[in-house]
């Protein structure tokens, strides 16, 4: 049976002329440490950490881990770098959050609801993306195999846009840190099986005879897309298993058109109640405080993701062995990453999302400086590159829990898939586009004075959280 709407859930929200909708949490009678922790035995937290495996899985299988794969297999280093663009997927998400938001399927939304119908669609296409993936030699069928991961990252984006309008809709907000926490716990499970394990899977099931040299082998690789596709049925038996999330009261129906006037006037009214109404009740109800909101929501991540793209390069410039890296970073690292997404998902409910935004900005960005010691010794520590590794993805994980229980506050439940989509997008957009020239600035200026700069671009990020938390506490005078 679906859940009820409560009343309480349009009482979370910002009045019009306040700033940060997390504010009415922020006001909320604080929680014991006990309280705090026990919100991650929830159903809704346990589901959450088997989502957030399903939304994990795909996106290193059509990035990274295929980067691996087709270089493996002789592509060319420029032809991997423009069919990384599949990635772009995720950035331009928004673009169709609002046919998720309001558009039904047919037979699926009838049977499992609105959210779960296009949850289980999507990864019914992530499913068949990475089967394809798997059945393809990318040395002969390589435009086939972009093609089935354009599907994959296509399903997948479509996927995380259902999916964060599910947790939004499926708990309080009071819950949303320890949601965020639990999805990105099952994330990072996802990712280390998707990078470390289809490594793993590949090599230990390619067809080469022991001791011959190294060479491509796509029995290997097929076997452990297959895997990764099949792992998908973690997140398929979550959603035939989960109650539908309850849409708030006014919230708009799923509807194909109006049914009254011509035509094109149906389909003029269905696209403003789609495409304009979501964007524009954002900015209705914060008015010129939007500006701030987005541009906070814009450069939040702007450190780690800059500096992100250099962090393998480093690596293996300063002499470090891909098992060591591999230990440390996809392994280790994660495991803090995770302590970090638990730790601040208790924190922000103990004392509030607000401060723990701003202690995770000041981690993120003061770790990066800790990478410019580690390139300052000249000489691969993996003691040294462990305890730098520990304290960068603890920070993270810290940072990602806070940030996306403030983006869930955000949104208007109303429209969550849509606005929620467009945040989670302009989060990265403009950081991954910066980020686009950090090889040139590495190679003019060195490491040093590089992770050095990428921890100067969290100072403005901590001013405008300052002010997002100053305006929050005083309305918009009218």
């Amino acid at each position: 049976m679906n859940r009820a709407p409560t009343a309480s859930r349009d009482d979370n929200r910002a009045p019009m002329n306040q700033v940060a909708a997390p504010s009415p949490a922020e006001q909320a009678a604080k929680k014991s440490w006990r309280e705090a922790l026990a919100a991650y035995l929830l159903p809704e937290s346990r589901r959450m950490l088997a989502l957030g495996f399903a939304a994990g899985l795909p996106l290193l299988l059509v990035i990274g881990t295929l980067s691996f794969r087709l270089r493996e297999a002789g592509i060319d280093r420029a032809e991997i770098g423009y069919l990384s663009w599949v990635g772009l997927a995720y950035g331009f998400k928004w673009m169709w959050a609002p046919l998720v938001d309001r558009v039904p399927l047919p037979f699926l939304t009838r049977t499992l609801g609105r959210r779960r119908a296009w949850l289980l669609a999507a990864q019914a296409g992530v499913m068949a993306g990475l089967a394809g993936m798997a059945l393809l030699d990318p040395r002969t069928q390589l435009a086939a195999l972009v093609l089935c991961a354009l599907l994959a990252a296509f399903a997948s984006a479509t996927q995380d846009i259902a999916l964060d309008a599910y947790r939004i809709e499926c708990a309080p907000q009071e819950q949303q840190a320890a949601l965020a926490a639990c999805y990105q716990t099952g994330y990072r499970l996802a990712m280390i099986w998707a990078g470390a394990g289809a490594l793993w899977l590949a090599g230990a099931t390619e067809e080469a005879p022991a001791g011959a040299l190294r060479a491509y082998d796509n029995t290997g690789w097929m076997w452990a897309y297959l895997a990764m596709a099949a792992s998908m049925l973690v997140g398929v038996f979550t959603v035939l298993r989960a109650p539908e999330s309850a849409p708030p009261e006014g919230a708009p129906a799923a509807v194909s058109a109006p049914p009254q006037g011509s035509f094109w006037q149906r389909a003029l009214r269905w696209l403003r109640g789609s495409f304009v109404a979501p964007f524009a009740e954002f900015f209705a109800r914060y008015g010129w405080h939007a500006a701030l909101l987005l541009a906070l929501i814009g450069t939040y991540r702007i450190s780690d993701v800059v500096m992100g793209v250099m962090a393998n390069p480093f690596y293996v410039d300063m002499g470090f062995t891909k098992l060591q890296v591999a230990a440390v970073t996809k392994t280790w690292g994660v495991a803090m990453t995770l302590a970090g997404a638990f730790v601040g998902g208790a924190l922000a409910l103990r004392f509030g999302v607000m401060r723990v935004l701003m202690l995770g900005a000041l981690l993120a960005a003061g770790s990066n400086l800790l990478f410019s010691w580690l390139a300052a010794l000249g000489q691969p520590n993996v003691l040294a590159l462990a305890a730098v590794v520990s304290a960068d993805n603890l920070a993270g994980g810290i940072a990602s829990a806070a940030f996306v229980a403030y983006l869930s506050g955000l949104t208007n439940i109303q429209y969550s898939a849509t606005q929620y989509a467009l945040f989670s997008s302009l989060m990265l957009l403009g950081p991954k586009l910066l980020a686009g020239f950090s090889g040139v600035f590495v190679n003019a200026f060195g490491y040093q004075r590089f992770f050095t700069c990428t921890a100067a671009l969290g100072v403005p990020v901590l001013a405008l959280i300052w002010l997002a938390m100053r305006a929050q506490e005083k309305p918009e005078k009218t």
